[in-house]
């Protein structure tokens, strides 16, 4: 016999939905809802008591402690295997005005539909999103489709967590072109307001608001646990590889859990439903007397902006290099799919393996198309411990309407292998705002002149050695993307130079302006 106790009302709701619930995209709140207990114990023949809260747990007499939260009656139960899947809550600020009306969170359901009738039955014109993570700016997104004046602030120093800074910076800049303005490095101190939230207050400015979003992050629900002896750390159940705690009857799954990262095997907390889906069916299975690991996770994401969509799997390049490797990476881009294909626009990507085995170590990807698609070839080949080498000949699909001839994955595997042979020599947006590019002489490279005051050199015309450019001296070849560059690179070398280096992403990815302050 199964018996599942679920404090809420619902046991099963589209979390991730919520945001597209409030800007309208899901119309129906029935939608949010993916099982009903009812729905559930028809199917499964489990016994689902909601509104009852486990308040403990007695590993010594394999016993739980239950509340009715209807009657307030309390009841013990026993059991021979025991499952936490408690999930998190969000995490409140400790700031004045927390309390405030029209200050919300985006966790259940009731909060999306709250939300969603407050803008919908009142003249809402500006709304403060706290936190820039992804469920932070799908809020945002919704917010300004709904033509709401939305800033968004965030304590960290980039949005989007999990991405290498040069693509969060490429982020902030599109947020800022679409309307939506990210304050990063910003602090929350206070809210303000009559009745109703009318101020936010940082360290930094003030804002006026009709409406403030609180989605600062989630603290797993394990306070219940104090006393039970089970192995935790910063709150968060500590299990092995087959979801199991410190005690053997005893697993862990979601939310309240910690699993373990595919690459390095360290302890990694994952809140993602894609986890928890995945430690939930292995958990069953173990319980069923099977002995399987969970190879671990990757902190994939993708995530839906105005006009752009995010995803990334893997390590950044900062964690590969905290983690003892020595990462090589690229930023290219390419065509989403044939450039002639209507709707057909860029990608930004940025792939990073280590220099010496090879091994792809992440990705990390930009773009209006499908960038999921690109960041799950990456999950794949990660999981797998391939090399570029590896990946070299894949046989990706490709029709105009999907991909190009040369897939987009395929492309920047092919510059990063010319990188690490050393016939593609670059700078990095990141290593130029570090000072790699003191002191070169700037080419404008792009289609056309596009850069002020910089030389311009067009292709096509190179057939020899340029005039008032020395064989050795050091040169920055800028283009529109980077291949313009890199072709003429090539072309420069054959004529004798030594020194030439290319930026990658050109001017797509890094401002002309910020060019030029980094010369």
């Amino acid at each position: 016999m199964i018996t599942v106790f679920n404090k809420g009302k619902d046991i099963s709701y589209a979390g991730c939905g919520l945001p597209y619930y409030v800007g309208h995209v899901i119309e129906d709140k029935a939608e949010l809802i993916v099982n009903t207990p009812q729905k559930y114990e028809k199917l499964t023949g489990v016994q689902v008591c909601c509104e009852t809260e486990v308040t403990s747990v007695n590993r010594d007499e394999k016993s739980i402690c239950v509340k009715d939260l209807k009657t307030g009656e309390e009841s013990v139960h026993t059991y021979d295997k025991l499952v936490i899947a408690t999930g998190a809550s969000p995490v409140q600020p400790p700031v004045p005005g927390a309390d405030l009306e029209n200050v919300f969170f985006m966790r259940t359901p009731d909060d999306a539909i709250a939300l969603r009738e407050v803008i919908d039955g009142n003249d809402i014109k500006r709304a403060v999103v706290v936190g820039g993570g992804y469920i932070g700016l799908e809020v945002a997104e919704n917010l300004h489709a709904k033509g709401i004046r939305t800033v968004v602030i965030d304590m960290a120093e980039h949005v989007l967590p999990g991405f290498d800074a040069e693509l969060c910076e490429k982020v902030e800049n599109h947020l800022a072109d679409e309307g939506v303005m990210a304050f990063t490095s910003t602090k929350l101190e206070a809210l303000e307001g009559d009745g109703k939230v009318e101020k936010v207050i940082t360290d930094s400015r003030k804002f006026k608001a009709d409406l403030v979003v609180m989605s600062v992050g989630i603290r797993p629900n394990t306070a219940f646990l104090a006393e039970s002896g089970l192995e935790m750390f910063k709150g968060t159940i500590l299990t092995d590889a087959h979801c199991r705690t410190n005690d053997p009857d005893i697993y862990a799954v979601g939310d309240c859990a910690m699993v373990h990262n595919a690459i390095t095997g360290k302890p990694v907390w994952s809140p993602m439903g894609s986890t928890a889906n995945i430690a939930g069916r292995l958990t069953a299975r173990n319980i069923n007397g099977e002995e399987v690991s969970y190879r671990g996770v990757l902190g994939t994401a993708v995530c839906h902006l105005p006009n752009m969509n995010a995803g990334r799997t893997g390590l950044t390049e900062a964690q590969a290099i905290s983690e003892g490797f020595d990462p090589i990476s690229v930023i290219s881009v390419t065509d989403d799919k044939a450039h002639y294909y209507p709707g057909s626009a860029p990608f930004i990507t940025k792939m990073i393996a280590d220099k010496k085995s090879k091994r792809l170590l992440g990705l990390q990807v930009l773009g209006k198309g499908a960038v999921d698609k690109m960041v799950d070839i990456a999950v794949t080949a990660i999981m797998l411990k391939a090399t570029l080498d590896d990946l070299v000949d894949f046989d990706f699909a490709y029709a105009p309407p999907f991909s190009t001839a040369i897939h987009p994955f395929a492309t920047t595997l092919n510059i990063l292998m010319n990188k690490v042979s050393g016939a593609f020599e670059t700078i990095t947006p990141k290593e130029l705002k570090e000072g790699a590019a003191k002191g070169y002489t700037l080419i404008d490279g792009c289609l056309s002149p596009s850069i002020e005051d910089a030389r311009y050199v067009e292709l096509t015309d190179v057939d020899g050695p340029i005039d008032g450019l020395a064989l050795d001296e050091k040169i920055l070849l800028v283009c529109n993307k980077g291949k313009r560059a890199y072709l003429l690179q090539n072309r420069l070398k054959g004529y004798g130079y030594t020194g030439t280096k290319v930026l990658e992403g050109g001017i797509f990815v890094t401002e002309p302006d910020t060019i030029k302050e980094n010369i």
